[in-house]
Order: C-alpha cells, then sequence, then structure tokens
C-alpha cells in the first residue's frame, strides 16, 4: 500500500509504505532490495515531478542502513532534490518507521540518487528545455 504527495514546490515527495511478509528477510526484517526498490521509487517520483518530465535512475549511492526495520512496520520515506543540473538532479532520500517504532534517532535508511531527464526515447535532455516545452504545449 502506497500513498504519495507531493509539495508545492514540487522538489519533495513523501510516501507511505507498509512492509509486507514478501518484502522481508528470514527473520522478519525489510531486506536491502525491497528497501531500495521503495527509496527508488520515491526518488524518481520526486524527480519526475520536479523536472516536469520522464527520468531515469543514473547511481544510487552512499546508501546506508542504520537499523533494521520489521515486518508490519509503516515506513515514512521522503526525497527531496537538493540539486539541479543542465539534465540531472540528485535526490536525498530517507526512509524511517512509523512514531510506534520510532528511536532517539529516527532515520534508519537513507541515501544519494542520481536521476536523469529523459526524452520519450531514453536520451538525456535539459531539465529546462522540457519544462519549457511543456508549457508551450498548454499555450
Amino acid at each position: 500500500m502506497t500513498r504519495s504527495a507531493i509539495t508545492s514546490a514540487s522538489s519533495e515527495a513523501h510516501l507511505l509504505e507498509v512492509v509486507l511478509a514478501d518484502q522481508a528477510d528470514c527473520i522478519g526484517m525489510l531486506n536491502g532490495a525491497s528497501a531500495l526498490y521503495m527509496m527508488g521509487k520515491a526518488a524518481l517520483r520526486c524527480a519526475a515531478e520536479h523536472s516536469g518530465c520522464s527520468v531515469k535512475l543514473a547511481k544510487a549511492d552512499s546508501i546506508e542502513f542504520v537499523r533494521p526495520i520489521r515486518i508490519g512496520s509503516t515506513v515514512d520515506i521522503r526525497a527531496r532534490v537538493v540539486f539541479q543540473g543542465l539534465s540531472t538532479m540528485t535526490v536525498i532520500v530517507e526512509m524511517t518507521p512509523d512514531a510506534s517504532d520510532e528511536q532517539e534517532d529516527p532515520s534508519n535508511i537513507y541515501g544519494r540518487f542520481l536521476m536523469v531527464a529523459v526524452d520519450t526515447n531514453g536520451i538525456p535532455i535539459s531539465i529546462a528545455s522540457s519544462t519549457t516545452h511543456d508549457q508551450q504545449k498548454n499555450l
């Protein structure tokens, strides 16, 4: 189950997900691949809303798994654009458990995602030109 919202500035995304059994390892904790999938989804949504065009994941790095997250936990996934280049955006994503699981430092998993604005052929495009193109279509 996923809910999402983009802020009015369109540089942030907020997703809520429930950790299900098929996303967990043999000891009942969220597995790394499922965590990266959830985080990547938030980064993609954030970058697409920010740029106003299609985006692709170019790189994921600095992923840190601070604490495990249990099956049944609701996780709050927040993504925000922290840098925009000509066709790229750096998106920081943080995943934290719901309030009942929260400890002093609630961050459980966080990382950095490099997203690229692309055209319909998957070729990188300028973020500014994609926004201008969309505005011209609406005239």
